[in-house]
């Protein structure tokens, strides 16, 4: 009769693959194209409820384009940066705490996967086989407490350009009836929605969020914003 542990010798390992969730493009992404169809939608509402001409929308949606795309990347690279530095800050203090305290951190270690259920003696057993190799030992550690790989930190530069593409994209979006001749606020207003409900449908693919109920969920942020600025630009207009 076999055993499991003969089971798992034959059994046939199924490749398989994940999507990077460590590597900054992906927030980056969603949050620079929705921000900038949400800024640019509610911009050319302000600006066309207020009496702006053709070319008061072209313009303040440009500069609005440049501007928070170049803001985008930048926070985003800071943000990314600042991270990772705070994560090597605190990797160092652990790579200092299993030089000085090794017997401790072993234990720790050893704690840590009786948490996770494993026996005392074999959570001890393991915790000792980590240990001897000390760079191991310290991912481990990390991993468990700063919640975060430090052989896998994401890309300070992959997020600022991720960002500032995907808000450039999404800002150009609500100004394409103007700048190909149609310059009608209600229709640059519905293609800053089609954006919108594409960008949710799009960001879906990465979660279980069904595609409808996200695209609806950025189309409503949108159009609160949109309304917003089309009631204040109405009243300064007026």
């Amino acid at each position: 009769m076999t055993g499991s542990g003969g089971q798992l010798e034959q059994a046939e390992i199924h490749p398989h693959s994940h999507a990077d969730v460590a590597g900054g493009w992906l927030r980056a992404a969603v949050f620079g194209a929705m921000d900038g169809l949400v800024t640019n939608t509610a911009l050319v509402a302000g600006v066309g409820a207020g009496g702006g001409s053709s070319n008061a929308v072209v313009l303040s949606g440009v500069a609005g384009l440049a501007a928070g795309a170049i803001s985008m990347a930048l926070g985003e690279y800071t943000s990314v940066s600042t991270q990772n530095e705070q994560l090597d800050l605190e990797v160092a203090k652990e790579r200092r705490e299993l030089a000085t305290n090794p017997v401790g951190e072993q234990a720790e270690l050893a704690q840590l996967w009786q948490d996770r259920g494993l026996d005392p003696e074999l959570a001890e057993a393991v915790a000792e086989q980590l240990s001897r190799d000390p760079e191991q030992a310290l991912r481990v550690h990390a991993v468990n407490e700063l919640g975060l790989d430090p052989d896998d930190k994401p890309s300070p530069m992959t997020a600022a350009v991720s960002s500032f593409l995907c808000f450039a994209v999404g800002a150009l979006i609500p100004l394409l009836p103007f700048l190909l001749g149609a310059p009608y606020l209600w229709l640059a207003l519905l293609c800053g929605g089609v954006g919108l409900v594409a960008t949710g449908a799009i960001s879906a693919r990465f979660t279980p969020r069904p595609w409808w109920s996200a695209g609806l969920r950025q189309l409503l942020f949108g159009a609160v914003a949109a309304a917003a600025t089309y009631l204040i630009g109405s009243a300064i207009g007026g």
